[in-house]
């Protein structure tokens, strides 16, 4: 039988085109004014996960690299 997808990891997670998975961070949704600015703006485009958690999210979203 197939594997498929983990439908809560497809959610939150992009594949790049050279394989890597950026994933959005948290904090980012409310209560902004109380929050520091330069933390805020250098988290607009997203982190790319840890190299520790390659394996499970490979697993998870079936990319076979």
């Amino acid at each position: 039988m197939k594997q498929k997808t983990h439908s809560g990891t497809k959610k939150r997670t992009r594949v790049t085109g050279s394989g890597k998975v950026m994933f959005q961070k948290s904090c980012k949704r409310h209560l902004l004014s109380s929050k520091n600015k330069r933390a805020l703006k250098a988290e607009t485009d997203g982190k790319l996960a840890p190299k520790g958690h390659m394996k499970m999210l490979s697993r998870l979203l079936n990319i076979s690299k």
